[in-house]
């Protein structure tokens, strides 16, 4: 491999016909010029020039590299143009995992924030629960996860991630609206232990029946799905009642389901993580600082 200050001085030297034009040309002294293609002779391996008089003439590998060396040039300017651009945020792109809820709440204001400071900047939305989550940015699929965990759950996190609390999400109960209880601002869990219930993914349904154990009773779950609007509709309809993140109630769809808070309060921790090495790429370091921004406005901390 060749370097490519030695490329450059090689195509002046082509182009004027000698090293004393080249060296004008760049403001070289012709000394210098003169190094930099024996350096490059010495790079490439076999010599580029031979001695006419007071000329010069290219070998046959001089004569190759020619006819490379303006693509060569016009490659790296573009690598270099292109490079400046991710660096200055004028194009990028930063691939987002995010659960359900936060990939419909938290992503789309941040989503739209970057669009509009930075339109080049291109943001990709890929789905996935924790702790699979984890394991898509420690293997470099996505860039950036956003990830959640209840009180005593434990998630085991790659050492090479960074870990960036965003806000702590309160959980809530939906109800359908005629529900005796949804005239309530809070609900304790006991109250309904007699309910049938709806339960969602993996990581809230244990939550949920610990929540449920600690209030003395094991709850009668009539399904459990991970889609919320399945879950909404399954409220709606009077198949049971569910505990859902507060988050969910921002994109109910139904209106005769309500929501109303947990009793004693109890909280979901959500986390953006990424690769250590990538909160040094503007893109990424932007699309962290939006997500931290939306997650402030609806959390308060």
């Amino acid at each position: 491999m060749f370097d490519s200050r030695y490329v450059k001085t090689f195509y002046e030297v082509v182009r004027t016909g000698s090293f004393s034009a080249a060296a004008r040309s760049l403001g070289y002294t012709q000394p210098a010029v003169s190094q930099q293609m024996k350096a490059l002779e010495r790079d490439v391996g076999t010599p580029l020039f031979t001695r006419v008089g007071r000329g010069i003439r290219l070998t046959e590998a001089g004569e190759a590299l020619r006819r490379h060396s303006a693509s060569i040039l016009d490659s790296l300017t573009a690598a270099q143009e292109q490079i400046d651009a991710i660096s200055r945020l004028r194009s990028g792109r930063v691939r987002v995992c995010a659960f359900p809820s936060a990939g419909a709440t938290l992503l789309p204001k941040a989503m739209a924030r970057v669009a509009a400071e930075h339109p080049g900047i291109r943001v990709e939305l890929l789905e996935s629960e924790p702790p699979e989550s984890l394991q898509l940015v420690a293997r470099g699929n996505c860039d950036i996860t956003l990830a959640f965990s209840y009180p005593g759950q434990h998630t085991e996190v790659p050492e090479e991630l960074e870990e960036i609390p965003l806000m702590e999400d309160p959980l809530t109960v939906l109800l359908p609206t005629g529900h005796p209880l949804a005239r309530r601002r809070g609900v304790r869990l006991a109250d309904l232990a007699h309910e049938r219930w709806i339960a969602g993914c993996v990581r809230c349904r244990t939550n949920f029946l610990h929540a449920c154990a600690e209030e003395g009773f094991t709850p009668d779950i009539a399904c459990t799905t991970d889609d919320n609007l399945v879950m909404q509709s399954l409220v709606a309809a009077g198949v049971g009642i569910a505990m859902v993140p507060a988050l969910v109630l921002s994109f109910l769809c139904h209106k005769n389901v309500t929501g109303r808070i947990v009793e004693p309060h109890t909280r979901r921790r959500i986390y953006a993580y990424a690769l250590r090495d990538h909160l040094r790429i503007p893109a990424t370091a932007l699309v962290l600082d939006r997500l931290s921004e939306v997650a402030a406005s609806k959390s308060g901390c």
